[in-house]
């Protein structure tokens, strides 16, 4: 996919990017140069583990998007390879 970086600096990250990875506003990310290409990631969610009657969970400290059946089958795929 292409974009541009406008006249500030930004650049947009297309819709279809962003909803594969579970990107929306206000995420924020790490922006790097490597090997002469910018790498974008989202910076992780700081966890707490809090203990519930069935057992312990992992809960984020911001709201995150609800997991895609997408998002679930890439990772189970990436973890594998």
């Amino acid at each position: 996919m292409q974009t541009t970086i406008d006249a500030a600096g930004r650049i947009v990250v297309p819709k279809a990017l962003r909803e594969r990875l579970g990107l929306r506003g206000g995420t924020r990310v790490e922006v790097t140069a490597r090997d002469g290409l910018l790498e974008i990631a989202p910076l992780p969610v700081t966890m707490t583990l809090v203990e519930g009657g069935e057992g312990i969970a992992a809960v984020p400290s911001e709201d995150l998007p609800p997991l895609s059946d997408e998002v679930v089958r890439d990772t189970l795929e990436q973890t594998r390879r």
